[in-house]
């Protein structure tokens, strides 16, 4: 019976950390837009988004409110970033799926190596607008009608700088 209530809140859950993912990339894009010199990552799920790096906590509390701000005023692009995972996640199943087809039935060592590295470069090519398309459609939602910024948290472990970001909803 558990399973069954479980599964029943898996299409809330995703749509939830695809609003998230949004709302980090829109992060990074306004952080991005104020300074060029940030080496940020993020990583969202359910209960919102964490960003990894040094940044001064004010400006990440205002880029979070300000992106979370023009996504719900019409601005989706925000939801997609070039430097996300999901093109290198998505270059790398195109590499592998068009590297399959190229060399599947070649014998000669030489062709295969010569589809193998064929395939790679096509696999580097598609992953950006792939990739894009993914975020697009897949991975991200800018749909954050109801969302707002609940708590930023600072955190140092070892050195390294992390911002967790909580998204609430209102109901």
């Amino acid at each position: 019976m558990e399973e069954v209530d479980r599964m029943a809140h898996t299409p809330q859950v995703l749509q939830r950390i695809r609003q998230n993912h949004a709302l980090e990339h829109a992060t990074l894009h306004v952080l991005g837009q104020q300074a060029r010199r940030h080496r940020l990552m993020g990583r969202a799920d359910w209960n919102g988004f964490t960003v990894y790096g040094n940044v001064d906590t004010r400006r990440l509390i205002d880029a979070a409110v300000e992106g979370l701000r023009r996504l719900q005023n019409g601005e989706p692009w925000l939801a997609v970033h070039p430097r996300c995972g999901t093109n290198l996640a998505t270059g790398v199943l195109a590499a592998t799926v068009l590297g399959e087809i190229a060399v599947g039935g070649l014998r000669s060592r030489f062709l295969r190596t010569l589809g193998a590295g064929v395939a790679l470069a096509a696999g580097l090519f598609l992953a950006q607008p792939l990739g894009h398309a993914v975020q697009e459609h897949v991975t991200t939602s800018p749909d954050l009608a109801t969302a707002y910024i609940s708590a930023v948290q600072r955190e140092v472990r070892g050195g390294m700088v992390r911002h967790r970001v909580i998204v609430g909803r209102k109901e």
